[in-house]
């Protein structure tokens, strides 16, 4: 049986989607014994999806710089299904609070003027991304085939996707599998 190769990534968020990946605990084997090969993640040592590409997708986070957007369409290029998990991903999360200030608002409030900032000044550097006008939804840069809500999204509702694409079907999620909160 060929080996189903799973990438991951993490954009503009708190890893709790990552964390929820991780509470799988032993599922995490059975997948493997199932023949899921994680290839690139966080939490891996791997940083980049094989340049032969991945069979799944999994993006955690809002598109908030324009290093997300090259990265979500980049792993939408790699794979032949997407994932967006957690509220971020899916609907842009907590950090579309920002769309209501101008970059220059913020960046001033969390590099100079910060209770706890002395001699602040915003960061110029080429390797950091720079802020999009708004955040936005990962449907919103790329096309997504599924989506998993939550903040995050439970380890049930990501092993039961997961499981059910393994064996070719359309996962649905649904009852406690589907959360929005």
């Amino acid at each position: 049986m060929a080996k189903v190769k799973l990438a991951s990534t993490w954009l503009e968020a708190c890893a709790g989607c990552h964390m929820s990946i991780l509470d799988m605990d032993e599922r995490i084997v059975e997948l493997i014994q199932a023949g899921v090969e994680f290839t690139s993640t966080p939490i891996t040592d791997l940083k980049h999806p094989p340049e032969e590409g991945v069979d799944i997708g999994i993006i955690e986070g809002a598109i908030g710089t324009d290093l997300h957007e090259e990265e979500a369409k980049h792993l939408r290029k790699k794979c032949k299904i997407l994932i967006a998990i957690g509220d971020c991903a899916v609907f842009g999360g907590i950090a579309t609070m920002r769309n209501y200030f101008s970059r220059e608002e913020l960046l001033t409030r969390g590099y100079i003027e910060t209770e706890s900032t002395k001699d602040g000044k915003i960061p110029t550097s080429d390797e950091l991304g720079k802020l999009l006008p708004k955040v936005k939804a990962v449907k919103d840069v790329v096309k997504v085939d599924f989506f998993i809500p939550g903040c995050p999204p439970p380890a049930d509702s990501i092993y039961t996707a997961l499981k059910e694409l393994l064996e070719g079907r359309v996962p649905v999620l649904k009852g406690d599998l589907l959360k929005y909160d």
